[in-house]
C-alpha cells in the first residue's frame, strides 16, 4: 500500500467522534452531507496521492500529531459554541475545515518512516573519504615500502604512482556510482553486472578479511600511538595494554555510530580536520629542516632500489593499504544528498588532497630520518616528532591515534552499511536489516560488523593482516572495473550520468592485475590463505542461500525477532 494514502487513512481513522467530552453526534443525521465531504475527500486524496507518489512524499506534520492537534481543536470550538447553535451544526463545519486543512498539507518526507536518511552533504563526504584515507597507514607504511623498494626515490616514486593509480579507480567508481546509485559499493556492482554468486563471494570475502583485518590494523595503532608517550622511547607498550584499548575504541565507535548519522559524521568531520592539521605539522617541520640545508637524505635517491616485479609489487600493497577508502563512499550513496553531484565532487576533492599531503608527508619523513632509522622504526611519525619537536614529540602520538580513530569511525559507518545492503538482498540474515526507530541506523549491522575484529586484535604480526587486507581490496577493486567494462558492453544506451574514457578503466584493470598477481611470490601462505577463504564462500552460498534449509529460516526469525525487542529496531520502510 502506498505510504501516502496508508497515512491520510490513519488521520481519517483516528478521528474519534463519539471519543470527546462533548455530546456524542449521531451519524445518521449528517449522512447526506458526510457521503459529500466523503466524496470529496476521496477526490482531494486521489490528487494529493499522485502528486506525492510522484515526490515520494506524504505530508510534513507527524500524522498522529495532526490527528491529535485537530480534535482538540474541534472539541474546543465546539464547547465554544455560541448559545443556540447545535453540536451537529458545528461538527459539520469544523470537519470540512480539518479535512481541508489535511488535503493541503505541502509534501514532504515521511517523518516516522524508518529508513536511512538522506542526511550527508558535499563536506561529509569529503570528510568520510579523507577520514577513512588518511589512517594507520601514511605512519604505518613507510617502513615497508622502503623496504620492498631498497631507496628512497622508488619509495617516493610508487606513493604518487599508487596515488595516480587510485584516482583512476576513483573516476572508474564514479561512473559506476552514478549509474547503479545504490548503498553497498562494489558489492551492489559486481551483483548487478555478474549475478548473485560473485557478489556473494565478494560480501563474504569482504566481512571475514577486508573489513575485521582494516579494522583490526586501525585499532592497534591506535592503541600504540595512544600508549607509547607513557612508555619510555626504547620500550613497547605492553601486548596486553595495546589490546585491551583497542577493544575499548571498538565499543566507543559502535556506541557513536548507533547514536545516529549525524553524531557520527560530526565525529568524522572534527578527527578528519585534526590528522589533517597532524600531517601538516609534519610536512611543516620537515621542510623547514630541509630549508636548513640538511638534504643529504634525498640525494643519490635511487641508490640500492630493488627492481625486481614482485618485491614492487609487494610495495603496492603497502601504499594501496595507506590509499584504502577512496572508494569508501559508495557504500553510503543512499544516504547522500544529490548522488549525481556530490559524489563525484566528494571523490575528487578528497583523492587530490590525499596524494598532495601524503607526498609531502614521506618527503619530510625522508628529510629527517635516515633510511636505516625508517625501516628500525615501529612508529616512524613518533621517531620524527622525537628528532623534531623534542618534548612536543607527544602531540605527534596524540594526533596519530586520533587519525587512526577517525579512520576507524568512518569504516564502520559505510561497512555496515554494506552489511545492511548484503542482508537486504538476501545474502546475509535478515536481522541485519533492521534501523533503530528512533536513531535511523542499522543498529544490528553496525555492532555484528565489529565483531571479528575483536578475535584478530589478537594477531601477533599487523605484516600478515596487511596482507590479507590489500589482497581483498584490490581483487575486489579488479571485479569491479570488470564490471564497468562488461556493462558498457552489455548495456551501452544506459543512462551514465558520468562517463569516464574507456582508457581510465583499462589502464586501472591492468595495473589491478599486476598487484593481484606479483606478491604471490613474495607472501604465497598469506595470499593462499585468502584465495581459499575467497572459495570456500562457494559452499557458504550453497548451503545457506541455494538450499534455503527451513530450520535456519526458523532460527534467522527468532533472532530477528528478539533483536527487535532488544534494541527498538524494525525493518526498513519504503515508499511504494
Amino acid at each position: 500500500m502506498s505510504h501516502t494514502l496508508k497515512e491520510k487513512n490513519r488521520v481519517t481513522q483516528s478521528f474519534p467522534y463519539d471519543s470527546m467530552d462533548n455530546p456524542t453526534f449521531e451519524h445518521s443525521e449528517t449522512s447526506a452531507s458526510a457521503s459529500t465531504n466523503s466524496r470529496s475527500r476521496k477526490n482531494d486524496r486521489n490528487e494529493s496521492t499522485a502528486v506525492n507518489k510522484d515526490r515520494n512524499a506524504v505530508p510534513d506534520d507527524n500524522t498522529g500529531h495532526l490527528a491529535s492537534e485537530m480534535v482538540t481543536e474541534v472539541s474546543k470550538k465546539v464547547s465554544e459554541a455560541p448559545p443556540g447553535s447545535t453540536p451537529d451544526e458545528n461538527k459539520d463545519r469544523l470537519v470540512k475545515e480539518v479535512f481541508k486543512k489535511v488535503s493541503e498539507a505541502p509534501p514532504g518526507p515521511i517523518p516516522d518512516l524508518v529508513e536511512l536518511k538522506k542526511e550527508l552533504g558535499l563536506w561529509d563526504g569529503v570528510s568520510i573519504i579523507i577520514g577513512i584515507i588518511i589512517g594507520s597507514g601514511i605512519f604505518v607504511s613507510p617502513s615497508n615500502v622502503l623496504k620492498y623498494t631498497g631507496s628512497v626515490g622508488m619509495s617516493l616514486t610508487i606513493w604518487v604512482v599508487t596515488g595516480l593509480m587510485t584516482m583512476t579507480g576513483a573516476l572508474c567508481y564514479a561512473e559506476l556510482g552514478t549509474m547503479i546509485p545504490k548503498s553497498g559499493g562494489a558489492y551492489a556492482y559486481i551483483l548487478e553486472a555478474f549475478g548473485p554468486i560473485p557478489a556473494f563471494l565478494i560480501l563474504s570475502f569482504h566481512l571475514t578479511i577486508l573489513i575485521p583485518s582494516s579494522r583490526a590494523i586501525n585499532c592497534l595503532t591506535f592503541a600504540t600511538y595512544l600508549l607509547q608517550p607513557i612508555f619510555p622511547s626504547c620500550m613497547a607498550p605492553p601486548y596486553i595494554a595495546v589490546r585491551l584499548v583497542a577493544a575499548a575504541m571498538l565499543c566507543l565507535i559502535v556506541y557513536i555510530n548507533c547514536s545516529g548519522i549525524k553524531f557520527g559524521t560530526r565525529v568524522q568531520d572534527t578527527f578528519a580536520i585534526l590528522k589533517v592539521v597532524s600531517l601538516i605539522v609534519i610536512i611543516v617541520a620537515g621542510f623547514y629542516h630541509m630549508a636548513q640545508g640538511h638534504v643529504e637524505n634525498l640525494q643519490n635517491a635511487m641508490e640500492g632500489t630493488v627492481y625486481s616485479l614482485s618485491s614492487i609489487a609487494t610495495a603496492f600493497y603497502s601504499t594501496l593499504f595507506a590509499y584504502s577508502g577512496w572508494n569508501s563512499l559508495n557504500s553510503i550513496t543512499e544516504e547522500l544528498k544529490d548522488p549525481y553531484r556530490n559524489l563525484p565532487r566528494a571523490i575528487a576533492i578528497s583523492l587530490v588532497t590525499v596524494i598532495i599531503v601524503y607526498t609531502l608527508t614521506n618527503i619530510a619523513y625522508f628529510a629527517v630520518l635516515t633510511p636505516e632509522e625508517i625501516l628500525a622504526s615501529n612508529a616512524v611519525a613518533v621517531t620524527f616528532g622525537s628528532r623534531m619537536l623534542g618534548v612536543l614529540a607527544w602531540i605527534i602520538s596524540l594526533f596519530v591515534a586520533c587519525s587512526t580513530f577517525g579512520n576507524a569511525n568512518g569504516d564502520i559507518i559505510t561497512q555496515s552499511r554494506l552489511q545492511f545492503v548484503g542482508a537486504r538482498e538476501g545474502h546475509l540474515p535478515r536481522f541485519l536489516t533492521l534501523i533503530h526507530v528512533k536513531n535511523y541506523t542499522p543498529i544490528t549491522s553496525i555492532i555484528c560488523v565489529v565483531i571479528i575484529p575483536f578475535f584478530m586484535l589478537l594477531a601477533p604480526d599487523l605484516g600478515s593482516l596487511l596482507a590479507y587486507t590489500s589482497f581483498s581490496g584490490n581483487l575486489t577493486d579488479l571485479l569491479c572495473v570488470l564490471a564497468l567494462l562488461w556493462l558498457r558492453y552489455k548495456d551501452p544506451d544506459r543512462h551514465r550520468p558520468i562517463k569516464v574514457w574507456l582508457g581510465f578503466p583499462i589502464i586501472f584493470l591492468l595495473l589491478t592485475v599486476f598487484v593481484v598477481t606479483f606478491p604471490v611470490v613474495q607472501r604465497p601462505i598469506e595470499i593462499g590463505v585468502a584465495a581459499g577463504i575467497f572459495l570456500c564462500g562457494l559452499i557458504v552460498y550453497y548451503f545457506t542461500i541455494h538450499l534455503k534449509f527451513k530450520f535456519v529460516s526458523n532460527v534467522m526469525d527468532k533472532i530477528t525477532h528478539f533483536c527487535q525487542k532488544l534494541l527498538f529496531c524494525v525493518e526498513e520502510e519504503k515508499v511504494e
